[in-house]
């Protein structure tokens, strides 16, 4: 489904005398996979969903969607969404035009179209809030006006730049089992940036571990969170004494 390949990025030196910083990430994710992307603060997750999302572009490699490369292509025109740690809500317009947002940019929907509005409100728990402007929400509300415009769009991959992370305990998890029952509904591929654990083992399936730039390891959630045997992901999990 998502098959990212031999994917490099360069950063330029940001000091004098620095040296240049070469990111490679290589790995594919089946249709249905959540992911989760860990690893230490800079080592590339956020510049891995970039170069997906086509924020950034890569000087090498391969992204491919459905065996289809999206190499080149704005990011509006790639068949997936992105939920960003902040909302990206517009604050003058009311829940129902966000959501709607992600249907049509010009707001002109058709009665099937503002039907689908109101179905993706009622799945993230906020039918009865689409008059309300965002000042009038939770932070765990406005996260869900978020993931409810994502999901509208009906793209095949949703990233995840750790939108719960601000959240207390008890709304980060339900909003990532939310994540889990709508990517299940609708056979949506995820890949989320999670720096807990705890939180990767609540819903995903696959866990992808990015260190310096490039991924250390990959695989099955269990094998690589509860029982690791690469020493990098063992020091980033707190399992060795050095």
């Amino acid at each position: 489904m998502l098959n990212v390949n031999q994917l490099s990025y360069t950063y330029p030196p940001q000091r004098q005398h620095e040296q240049p910083m070469t990111l490679s990430f290589n790995f594919n994710l089946q249709q249905g996979d959540i992911a989760a992307l860990i690893g230490p603060s800079g080592a590339g997750k956020s510049t891995l969903l970039a170069l997906i999302a086509g924020f950034l572009q890569p000087n090498s490699g391969d992204i491919s969607i459905h065996q289809q490369s999206i190499i080149g292509l704005d990011p509006a025109q790639r068949p997936l969404s992105m939920l960003f740690q902040e909302h990206n809500l517009f604050p003058h317009l009311s829940v129902y035009e966000n959501i709607a947002l992600g249907v049509d940019p010009r707001l002109k929907l058709t009665t099937q179209q503002q039907q689908q509005v109101h179905d993706a409100a009622a799945k993230v728990g906020l039918e009865s809030y689409l008059t309300r402007l965002p000042e009038n929400l939770s932070g765990g509300q406005r996260q869900r006006v978020a993931l409810a415009r994502c999901l509208i769009r009906q793209r095949p991959l949703l990233l995840l730049d750790e939108p719960f992370s601000a959240l207390d305990p008890a709304l980060r998890n339900d909003m990532l089992k939310l994540v889990q029952q709508l990517a299940q509904q609708q056979a949506i591929t995820v890949l989320m940036i999670t720096h807990s654990p705890e939180d990767a083992n609540k819903i995903a399936n696959k866990c992808i571990f990015v260190d310096n730039g490039k991924i250390k390891a990959q695989g099955d959630i269990d094998t690589l969170l509860n029982h690791p045997q690469q020493l990098d992901l063992r020091h980033y999990l707190g399992l060795t004494t050095d």
